[in-house]
């Protein structure tokens, strides 16, 4: 299998957007490799490297103007709508496609459909412990970097009370049972979790390799 750096070339996958993967995959690096029960870490990194790779078919891309340099927003348009035009506009649909094509086995594209904080509640009750620290390192990383539990939570609240979105809400508060759940099972700590920890790992998950 070829590299995420590789892959995210081939894709025309947005520089924000691959860091994103890479940090997501960063947070749970250091889980796992902190983790006091066995973990399969190959099938966490390479859900988190890749669980979002055809998320651009829903962006805004006027909603960080910063995301779309150097090339500019006509650019990137034209990328949306390449991968609209071959995969859809739905983005679950986008993600398991592309993960097909890249090699990834249906385990993981298994993985990859069931994140996203709609699952949070299943995840919690019956989810392995693999796909919990996925989860958890996602709701990990903000746009710009490293976020605690707290203040993604507090972003969700903003974003989704408007639309008095229930499921997202009750998704979003079983957030701190999931930290609870991850935690439980580490030596380090949520506060161990932050962009000088990350930093460092994300040259290192770009070439990574599965045995």
């Amino acid at each position: 299998m070829r590299t995420p750096r590789e892959i995210y070339a081939q894709y025309r996958i947005m520089p924000s957007l691959q860091l994103h993967q890479l940090r997501v995959a960063a947070v749970a690096k250091l889980i796992c490799d902190h983790a006091t029960t066995p973990v399969n870490t190959q099938d966490v990194l390479l859900e988190c490297l890749f669980h979002d790779i055809g998320n651009i078919v829903k962006f805004d891309l006027a909603y960080f103007p910063e995301f779309v340099q150097p090339e500019g927003s006509a650019y990137w348009e034209s990328v949306k709508a390449d991968f609209v035009k071959k995969y859809g506009n739905e983005q679950h649909a986008a993600n398991a496609a592309i993960a097909r094509e890249i090699g990834l086995s249906e385990h993981i594209v298994g993985m990859m459909d069931m994140s996203g904080f709609s699952h949070i509640g299943t995840i919690i009750e019956r989810g392995p412990i693999e796909l919990k620290i996925c989860q958890y390192a996602d709701l990990r990383v903000g746009p710009h970097g490293i976020v605690s539990l707290e203040e993604r939570l507090r972003d969700f609240e903003k974003r989704y009370s408007a639309k008095n979105d229930s499921a997202y809400e009750s998704a979003a508060h079983t957030g701190r049972e999931l930290e609870e759940q991850v935690f439980s099972r580490t030596t380090i700590r949520p506060e161990d979790i932050n962009d000088a920890r990350v930093t460092p790992l994300i040259g290192e998950l770009r070439e990574y390799s599965p045995t």
